[in-house]
């Protein structure tokens, strides 16, 4: 028998600092008006003292108590991370240690693609037969590579974690994942560091990230609906990379799906990378937009760059 990984549990935390566009004005050269209009983000939660490991915490006991399991009943944690606390040990070692976890645990990079490309990994643990209950957490300090003098990426990053439990069903779950890299597109979105000694800040070529994003995001939702034999009714929720409200805009309107049809929490999370996926997600469920038995479509791009897609039943 087929065995599905389905979600069975969400969770989310995000810090207690906000930074709104208001702030931004009193050191950038902008506005309210001017980052709503080209970002939709209003504003963005940004950590103190806390480190990507403290925020993955709160949303991993969120996620294992909405699916009533212990962190005892976890067989593998995947950590889809830009910002984990050490060069080495993986964040989700400190993470398995503080839930009292005793599974294995492995980061995953793949920057804002990061939560797709963790559960499409996780995925194929489930459906092999390899693990029954998996954690896999998006959890991001982006506001520590930030340069907050350079206007184009300071509006953007914000802070944050989201959580989901993958487990396995014998009915529905997962349908369809796709996963894709394309390295030379190096100098359009990256940390400009020289090594591992150096931590660097994120660099953007705005214009040129947006076309690629559009382009590949469009491509990727119409492939995967036309390898599910469905189309843009089908969906019941879009889940898109909470990027730019341009990007997400751009990408529904192609795929012909009602703007109400997709889940946004960009104006008041800003973009928190392999977390913003999972944070909206689970705002969707707990506000009782997304129901059991919705079909949800994921889909992230990140530097790299890398991007994929989720077609599932919820």
């Amino acid at each position: 028998m087929k065995k599905f990984a389905r979600i069975i549990g969400t969770g989310s935390y995000l810090p207690s600092k906000v930074v709104t566009n208001f702030d931004l004005e009193k050191t950038l050269n902008t506005s309210d008006d001017w980052i709503t209009a080209r970002t939709g983000i209003k504003e963005r939660r940004i950590v103190t003292d806390q480190s990507t490991c403290d925020l993955a915490l709160e949303a991993s006991l969120k996620a294992l108590s909405m699916a009533r399991l212990k962190p005892q009943d976890i067989d593998l944690i995947i950590l889809s991370t830009t910002t984990p606390d050490k060069i080495f040990p993986a964040t989700a070692t400190m993470l398995q240690d503080r839930l009292g976890a005793s599974c294995p645990a492995f980061d995953l990079q793949a920057v804002c693609a990061g939560f797709v490309f963790a559960l499409t990994t996780a995925q194929q643990y489930i459906e092999n037969g390899s693990a029954k209950n998996i954690l896999v957490v998006g959890s991001e300090t982006m506001s520590k590579i930030v340069d907050w003098s350079d206007r184009s990426t300071a509006i953007l990053f914000a802070d944050g974690a989201g959580a989901v439990v993958l487990s396995t069903d014998n009915t529905t779950g997962i349908k369809h994942s796709k996963i894709y890299s394309d390295g030379s597109y190096l100098s359009s979105l990256h940390v400009n560091n020289n090594g591992i000694d150096e931590l660097g800040t994120i660099q953007m070529e705005g214009n040129e990230v947006f076309k690629i994003a559009v382009n590949r995001l469009s491509d990727l939702a119409e492939e995967t609906l036309k390898d599910c034999n469905m189309t843009s009714e089908d969906l019941t929720w879009m889940v898109p990379h909470q990027a730019n409200i341009r990007i997400i805009n751009a990408v529904a309107k192609k795929i012909k799906l009602p703007m109400d049809k997709v889940i946004q929490t960009l104006d008041k999370h800003g973009n928190t990378s392999a977390a913003s996926i999972p944070l909206a997600l689970d705002e969707g469920v707990r506000d009782g937009r997304i129901k059991e038995g919705d079909t949800l479509l994921f889909e992230g791009i990140g530097g790299g760059f890398s991007w994929g897609s989720i077609l599932l039943e919820y």
